[in-house]
């Protein structure tokens, strides 16, 4: 209660806890633990009004978590990445839209189709090996990059480096828009 008294609306407004709230189911985190959910808000250095800004603030909070949920205990981390010059094109891209006033990315049809289908078949080609679908990617491209596979590729997970546990290790087995 205590807590919840310092944090609302102190810190942020009910709107934007339950939209915090929100993007956290919307990919599949629990939200059981509200405690680290609200002290990660309320210590949140952004101090933002941003609700992507908070979520990412949330998750971080909860990242052992979520990486538990998907992987079990498991130390070692099977994920997917982003070839370096397609993330530095999606990048740039998402710069450039939110120079614009637009939220996530905005690409070509035709590249959009393209990552769209070379995702699929990494996450096929992972799935037959028994292990869950991650994309690794940066902090910035990773709300957007999971907003661009929600629908299509819904069994996709979209981790941000940060989110990674500090006694994990990752093995990337495949490498998206890259000849790998």
């Amino acid at each position: 209660p205590k807590l919840a008294e310092e944090l609302v609306p102190n810190t942020v407004s009910i709107s934007q806890l339950l939209g915090v709230l929100q993007n956290l189911l919307r990919e599949h985190v629990p939200i059981r633990d509200l405690r680290s959910i609200a002290e990660s808000l309320a210590n949140s250095e952004a101090k933002s009004q941003d609700i992507a800004a908070l979520t990412a603030a949330a998750r971080l909070s909860l990242a052992r978590m979520i990486v538990q949920n998907i992987f079990g205990n498991t130390d070692e981390l099977p994920v997917m990445t982003l070839d370096p010059s397609l993330e530095q094109l999606l990048l740039k891209s998402l710069q450039q839209s939110q120079q614009q006033g637009a939220s996530g990315l905005v690409l070509e049809p035709t590249m959009a189709d393209n990552l769209q289908r070379s995702l699929a078949e990494s996450v096929q080609a992972q799935e037959e090996t028994g292990v869950p679908a991650v994309l690794l990617v940066t902090s910035h491209l990773r709300p957007s990059m999971a907003q661009f596979v929600r629908n299509s590729i819904p069994q996709l997970h979209v981790l941000a480096y940060q989110e990674i546990p500090e006694n994990k290790s990752i093995t990337v087995v495949a490498s998206v828009g890259g000849r790998s």
